[in-house]
């Protein structure tokens, strides 16, 4: 099985860089038409509401740095896990949190995907 753990770990990290810059074309490449994604606060995202509340500025990530990164490679999916500092702006209220994330990318036909995204908060 090739080990695809490091790449995913670098796609990743494009993936967070493309939010704090809201870089939709790249996002629309990194993100599965079939994405779930589930915040800290436990509301869910498709891939079209969360690139959409970035278009529309109701959500603007100013950062999202991942730290202590592991990968499980499974062959045609790659789970990560580990902890990322966010900092957004939610409908005008700034926000600094910790968070352990899992997260898991999907290899169709080629291309590695997020597929699904779920998220807890640290405590302050």
């Amino acid at each position: 099985m090739t080990d695809n753990g490091q790449k995913i770990i670098e796609l990743d990290k494009q993936r967070m860089e493309a939010m704090a810059k809201k870089d939709i074309a790249t996002l629309n490449a990194l993100l599965s038409d079939d994405l779930v994604y589930t915040h800290s606060s436990a509301r869910l995202d498709t891939k079209q509401s969360l690139i959409g509340a970035m278009e529309s500025g109701a959500t603007v990530y100013t950062s999202v740095v991942p730290s202590d990164v592991v990968a499980q490679d499974l062959g045609r999916a790659v789970v990560l896990t580990g902890a990322a500092h966010i900092s957004v702006t939610s409908n005008g209220n700034p926000i600094n949190f910790g968070v352990r994330f899992t997260d898991v990318y999907v290899n169709n036909s080629g291309q590695w995907q997020m597929v699904a995204w779920q998220s807890t908060r640290l405590p302050d």
